[in-house]
C-alpha cells in the first residue's frame, strides 16, 4: 500500500475510533430533535461531525468535505470526503446497537474508498474501489478489496430462498404486499443495510430515501466486495457535480450480492422511493 493510502486508512481508523468511544458514552442517553426532513439529530451527531471535519481538514487541508450536519454543496477539489457522523441516529437514541460512523473518499465525484465503523458491534468495514476511467490521475496505485475488521470479505453467491436474507428500510415495506422470496430484516441504518450485502450476510437490500452521505462509503465497499448497485429512479448516483446541492436529494437504491440478482429483485422493489 502506498504512503498516501496508508495515511487515508490510518486517519479513518484513528478518528472513527476516537469519535466512537465518545458516542458509546452518549449511546441511549441523549435527546433528539427533528430536522426539516423528518430525520433526527442529536448533540452527539453535531459534535461528531465537527470532530471528523476538523481531523480531515488538519491532515488533508486541500481536500473538500461534504457532511450531513455541515455543507451539502459538492466542492471543487478533486478529492472530497463525504461524512455521515452518525448513521442510525434513531437506533442510537433508543439504545439499539446498530449505528455507525461513515467516511467516504471521492475522486472527481466518484467514491474510491469507504470506511464505516460500528462501535457497539465492534465491526469496522473498509474498502477500495477501482474507478476504471481516464479521470484517475495515476499518482497513487490503490489497493483493492473490501474488509471487515481487516479480514477480506466478499458477497454471497447463493440464490434467493426461504433461508436467505434481504433488508428493507422503514419506507420500503410496501414490497411486502406480495410474497417475498427471502426472509426480511430491518436494521435501522442505511449503511449497515448495504454492508451486510458486502459481508455475505444478506443477498440484497433496498433503501427508499437514502441521502448521499448514507451511500458514499458503502458504495465503494459493496462494489469492492463484488456487489452491484441500481439507482431505482434511473438517475446515475456518481459522479457528483461540483456546485450541486445534495442536501435534499434522495437516492432510492437497490443493492444485490450478484449482478444477476439485480434483475431478480428489481421487479419486486420497482415502486420503492
Amino acid at each position: 500500500m502506498t504512503d498516501f493510502w496508508d495515511q487515508i486508512l490510518e486517519l479513518a481508523q484513528g478518528i472513527t475510533d476516537q469519535v466512537g468511544r465518545q458516542l458509546l458514552q452518549d449511546f441511549g442517553q441523549v435527546q433528539a430533535d427533528e430536522k426539516a426532513d423528518g430525520s433526527l439529530v442529536t448533540q452527539s451527531d453535531q459534535w461528531a461531525d465537527r470532530t471528523l471535519r476538523a481531523a480531515i481538514g488538519s491532515q488533508f487541508p486541500s481536500h473538500g468535505i461534504l457532511s450531513e450536519e455541515g455543507a451539502h454543496t459538492f466542492p471543487d477539489p478533486d478529492w472530497c470526503w463525504i461524512i455521515d457522523p452518525l448513521d442510525g441516529t434513531t437506533n442510537f437514541t433508543r439504545g439499539i446497537p446498530i449505528w455507525g460512523i461513515s467516511l467516504g473518499l471521492l475522486y472527481q465525484g466518484t467514491p474510491v474508498f469507504g470506511y464505516v465503523h460500528f462501535p457497539p458491534l465492534q465491526q469496522t468495514f473498509h474498502g477500495f474501489w477501482q474507478v476504471r476511467d481516464s479521470r484517475w490521475d495515476g499518482k497513487t496505485e490503490r489497493p483493492n478489496g473490501a474488509f471487515l475488521n481487516h479480514c477480506p470479505i466478499h458477497t454471497r453467491a447463493d440464490q434467493p430462498g426461504s433461508n436467505q436474507f434481504f433488508s428493507l428500510c422503514a419506507r420500503s415495506t410496501s414490497v411486502l404486499a406480495k410474497p417475498f422470496p427471502c426472509k426480511i430484516r430491518m436494521l435501522g441504518s442505511a449503511s449497515y443495510n448495504f454492508l451486510t450485502v458486502a459481508a455475505g450476510a444478506t443477498l440484497g437490500g433496498v433503501e427508499a430515501t437514502p441521502k448521499i452521505w448514507d451511500i458514499a462509503a458503502a458504495w465503494a465497499i459493496v462494489q469492492a466486495a463484488g456487489g452491484s448497485w441500481l439507482a431505482l429512479d434511473d438517475k446515475p448516483i456518481f459522479p457528483l457535480q461540483v456546485g450541486a446541492d445534495y442536501g435534499d436529494r434522495p437516492y432510492p437504491t437497490l443493492v444485490a450480492s450478484q449482478p444477476e440478482l439485480i434483475d431478480f429483485f428489481h421487479p419486486l422493489v420497482v415502486n420503492v422511493g
